[in-house]
């Protein structure tokens, strides 16, 4: 059956559009406004009668689905606020507004039946407020102006969790009587959810109106679709403490939620302001102005972040937020991406605060592809269409172009370099660099893949067909657009490594993400100058690139690198013969001419359970990994898993350990698919744009591509592979491999030192886990202890838990993995800080990440951020892992840490009556560790730390942030629980008996003691979980008899 389509009077509506042209200004309602505001009730978006029920409306419209054409959208799109209602909706026939939300009742809850992301919380209930906000715990104090968020003062005092388009004691006002729009005055909520799934008129509007305010309303949103929507309305509120003079002086604003449940964007909307101040707030009683201005931001909550939108929050600027949004072409329009942190979508006219300003810049996406063609989109400074904008990533500077007020784009320059780098955004030649954020810079391996190959047809010498694949929409948004596929070389034949064009695959073609081609009829060509050239990579690209904005640069889509044999064979056979040996016996004398790169790697690993424990040096090989999306390892035919060390040597090499289904190491000794040394590390080396030290490119043409000529191509008992597998690059066994060192914690808190030493100390602050300050290792390791929340009784549990671990190895980057609040774990469970700059890791090419002497990664089978592993050149690895709110943090060390560290972690020494050293060097309790009170008072307290530099304990490494110090952590008087026996812990007053702690935990003292004093199974059970795998860990596959 045909479906009919229904639409609105698009005639009418125009005419609508035409009337509505003036609404937008910032002074209130005028003479023209007169003629502006008609309602319709048979149309959803322009009516005072609420939309019938979703089941209502499915029955309304019997089975036809309702589309909507581009003049319909355009003309909805007009008009600032989003509808709200003031009739229809239920009995009370009074719409979306909220007659329980009065002056002296002013806040209502609201259930949101869904997820609604909130810097860094997951919330699904809201609270509204007359005071212009709404929130998500108890309403704030407006007592002390300026108001500051988060409190400082918290926990003592409430830190609310809020979004405040407009946050001050307001009261609802009353209209002057001439008003075209008779909507009372007061609040209006309306939610509107499963967006996606609509057929309805209403559900249509609003989702497509959504989708293409947001899109073209914010970097980064090109691609997003709204789930779920709330639209609160605050109508002509007064300001509190007016007199009854005032009530008649109103602001009506709005704010507008849209969700996915993964990303949730915000939209303030402001019609009319005509007061900033509440009398409290030291404004005039009689018109609202002078005194401190309404909040406009955002607060997460819980002593954690805020973000005030400077410069208008709080200060008289707030009145310029009525001409400075523009966003969508709305002058008091402005729009935020809210899920994880704040970032706004308009530009800021001014420079009002330096120091904070740096942060301002937004852009997406957030990473790029080493190779360059990444189109970056920018918000910060405002931009004129007339404007010479630049773009800098690091030290090379392109040339951008505007799009509008809001938004300028750059693409990416080629930059050899990897992981973190500043970008700035220039205006008019500034060069002031005061528009600053940071760019994630993806090796080729690591960054997504846009163009690939099948793997077989690539690694064939001459096939018949090539099938090139790549992601149109990283590439244009137009799909009438045509590409081109070009190809390149890689070569290192001097200092300065060259990505040198080749050749036009084809140009002109369909971007529809698909070409194949007989590579034999485009590789008859005579290139002589690229004879040497062995390795490239694959480019896609528009092929007529428009130019709208100006731009002299163009979008461009990369391959990883390939071996060239498909297409130079003819030449090289032309040249050489019998072109396989050949370029395999040029490579042999080659790479025997240069430098030996083998004698400081790390030694491997005898089996796969202590390659997978050697935290501190190896990690898992992206390409191999029993955990990862690659599990066919083409290069390591038969290996279960491989690991790579975790840093380049001095030379610049690294090593790679595979190990077959029974976990045993595979060497090249015994076939060809074992694991092979590298000359040039796959993560590059500084500074990183010379031969031998380019990431991904570098290793690949020293150490991947070979193999091709030498044994794939070859037979496996062939001269030219056989000196490959046992001369270039062989094996190297496990002879002399030392498993390292390791220590932990976990619970409230249990210790086990390097020497095994287990122990409970229940400190209250930040503590030294690990210090090494001799000449030859400077490590610190520090952790963050703070007290549980109460108990089911609402008693203050005598105890405390790990929530923070800090690391800084010698001039090595500083990182800090922190436990989230629990709110705030829908999407991550821990925060991971590098020298304070937020990371995460939930993107395949961010897995690894790399930084000044640390490398932090997490395992690639795990998507939520809860386990985390920073490794350092020394060979330390700090592991931190969460489960259902619990922590454990593991050390492990190399042995050349041997008698250099002191602690809570203790001496490794390999004895264990000189673990508890104090920081002065003198020895604490030694025979009594048991007795919980001494190793409280004469070892453990001793290893507090704080923000004062000593040079026994050193400083607190951990971001402090929102003005908190150590101290804010610290309690050296807080007493713990001093027995382990639960009998004498649990009190006779609770349900849970000693008998049954003892039945759950067995032998296990920790256990007891945690499920004892938090009267908590989970505790104790966590407890004896991490116990447990604590000493599996130690005791089985960190022992060296295993060698």
């Amino acid at each position: 059956m045909k479906r009919r389509r229904t639409s609105i009077n698009v005639l009418w509506i125009i005419g609508i559009l035409i009337k509505f042209s003036n609404v937008s200004g910032s002074d209130g309602y005028g003479e023209e406004d007169a003629e502006v505001i008609q309602f319709r009730a048979d149309d959803p978006m322009f009516s005072r009668v609420a939309p019938p029920s979703i089941n209502e409306r499915e029955r309304q419209m019997g089975g036809y689905n309702y589309t909507i054409n581009e003049g319909t959208l355009r003309v909805i799109r007009s008009e600032l606020l989003y509808p709200f209602y003031d009739q229809g909706g239920g009995k009370d026939n009074v719409g979306d507004y909220q007659l329980a939300i009065k002056d002296n009742s002013p806040q209502i809850t609201k259930s949101l039946n869904f997820l609604l992301p909130f810097f860094g919380f997951g919330f699904n209930y809201t609270w509204v407020s007359i005071h212009g906000y709404i929130g998500f715990s108890d309403g704030p104090e407006l007592s002390d102006y300026p108001l500051r968020f988060p409190v400082e003062n918290y926990p003592n005092q409430s830190d609310p969790s809020f979004i405040g388009p407009f946050y001050s004691k307001c009261k609802i006002g009353e209209l002057n009587g001439d008003e075209v729009d008779r909507r009372r005055s007061g609040v209006y909520f309306r939610l509107e959810q499963n967006l996606l799934g609509r057929v309805d008129q209403f559900g249509v509007e609003l989702r497509e109106r959504l989708r293409w305010d947001i899109r073209e309303g914010i970097v980064g949103a090109d691609w997003f679709e709204p789930r779920h929507a709330v639209i609160v309305t605050w109508k002509n509120l007064t300001f509190g403490g007016g007199t009854i003079h005032a009530r008649k002086t109103t602001n009506t604003f709005q704010l507008v939620l849209a969700t996915d449940e993964t990303r949730t964007y915000a939209i303030f909307n402001y019609k009319e302001l005509r007061w900033t101040s509440n009398t409290e707030a030291g404004g005039s009683s009689e018109d609202g102005t002078l005194g401190t201005p309404a909040f406009i931001g955002f607060n997460a909550g819980n002593g954690t972040r805020a973000f005030e939108y400077k410069p208008y929050s709080q200060s008289p600027k707030i009145q310029n937020i009525m001409t400075s949004g523009n966003v969508n072409g709305f002058p008091s329009r402005h729009i935020f991406r809210i899920d994880e942190k704040i970032m706004p979508g308009q530009c800021i006219a001014e420079l009002y605060d330096v120091a904070s300003h740096l942060q301002r810049l937004s852009f997406a996406p957030e990473s790029g592809n080493m190779l360059g063609g990444t189109i970056v989109n920018v918000t910060g400074p405002c931009f004129k269409q007339d404007m010479r904008i630049n773009c800098r990533f690091n030290t090379i500077q392109v040339p951008g172009a505007v799009i509008d007020q809001n938004r300028a784009t750059c693409i990416m320059p080629r930059i050899f370099i990897t992981g973190y780098i500043d970008i700035f955004v220039e205006v008019e030649g500034s060069n002031d660099l005061l528009w600053k954020g940071k760019f994630f810079v993806e090796t080729p391996e690591q960054a997504p893949e846009l163009v690939s190959f099948n793997r077989q047809e690539i690694l064939e010498t001459q096939p018949t067909q090539l099938t090139v694949q790549w992601d149109t929409r990283n590439l244009t948004m137009d799909q009438t657009a045509s590409v081109s596929i070009t190809l390149w070389g890689y070569r290192e034949s001097t200092i300065n490594p060259q990505i040198v064009f080749i050749d036009s695959i084809v140009v002109g073609v369909p971007n529809n993400g698909r070409y194949t081609f007989n590579p034999q009829e485009i590789n008859n060509k005579n290139t002589p100058w690229a004879n040497e050239i062995q390795i490239g990579l694959v480019s896609v690209n528009l092929t007529n690139p428009s130019d709208p904005f100006g731009t002299a640069f163009q979008p461009v889509l990369w391959s990883r690198p390939i071996p060239l044999a498909w297409y130079m064979w003819p030449q090289w056979e032309t040249r050489r013969g019998r072109w396989e040996e050949r370029l395999c016996e040029e490579w042999i004398v080659q790479d025997r001419l240069l430098k030996n790169y083998a004698a400081d790697i790390p030694i491997c690993p005898c089996m796969l359970e202590q390659a997978i424990a050697d935290r501190g040096r190896f990690l898992p090989d992206q390409n191999c990994d029993k955990d990862g999306k690659v599990v066919n390892c083409y290069l390591h035919e038969g290996a279960k898993h491989c690991v790579r060390s975790s840093m380049p040597t001095q030379s610049g090499a690294g090593q790679q350990c595979c190990y077959d289904v029974h976990g045993y190491l595979m060497m090249t000794a015994d076939q060809k698919w074992g694991g092979r040394p590298s000359r040039a590390h796959d993560f590059g080396q500084l500074p990183w744009n010379e031969a031998n030290k380019v990431p991904s490119l570098s290793h690949y043409l020293h150490d991947v591509a070979p193999f091709f000529p030498c044994c794939t191509w070859q037979h496996e008992q062939s001269w030219w592979c056989m000196t490959y597998r046992f001369e270039r690059r062989p094996s190297q066994n496990c002879v002399g491999y030392q498993p390292p060192g390791v220590a932990g914690v976990f619970g409230d808190p249990h210790f086990y030192t390097f020497d095994g030493v287990q122990y409970t100390f229940n400190g209250k602050g930040e503590y030294v886990l690990v210090r090494a300050n001799t000449d030859r290792h400077k490590l610190d390791v520090q952790g963050r202890f703070e007290q549980p929340s109460n108990n089911v009784y609402g008693d203050a549990i005598r105890a405390t838990i790990l929530t923070a671990v800090a690391a800084k190895d010698n001039q090595s980057s500083t990182v800090e993995i922190r436990l989230r609040p629990r709110d705030a774990q829908w999407r991550y469970k821990l925060d991971v800080f590098v020298d304070q700059h937020r990371i995460f890791f939930d993107r395949f090419p961010q897995k690894v990440q790399t930084f000044p002497g640390l490398t932090v990664y997490t395992p690639t089978d795990i998507q939520n951020q809860s386990h985390v592993i920073a490794m350092f050149e020394s060979g330390a690895g700090v592991e931190v892992i969460e489960n259902a709110g619990h922590l454990t943090a593991r050390v492990y060390l190399p042995m050349t840490f041997l008698n250099q560290t002191r602690g809570l972690f203790g001496n490794w020494s390999g004895l264990v009556d000189d673990d508890f050293a104090l920081p002065d060097g003198s020895m604490g309790p030694q025979s009594n560790i048991n007795n919980f009170d001494a190793m409280h008072r004469q070892f453990g307290i001793h290893w507090a730390v704080d923000n004062t530099e000593n040079d026994n304990r050193g400083v607190s490494l951990f971001y402090q942030e929102s003005g908190k110090t150590s101290s804010n952590y610290a309690d050296k008087n807080f007493y713990p629980e001093m027995s382990s026996d639960p009998y004498t812990i649990i009190a006779n007053n609770v349900s849970l008996k000693a008998e049954s702690v003892e039945s759950f935990c067995g032998d296990s003292y920790q256990c007891k003691y945690d499920y004892s004093v938090t009267l908590n199974r989970e505790f104790g059970g966590w407890a004896k979980y991490y116990q447990g795998q604590f000493l599996t860990i130690k005791e089985n596959h960190l022992k060296s008899s295993k060698l």
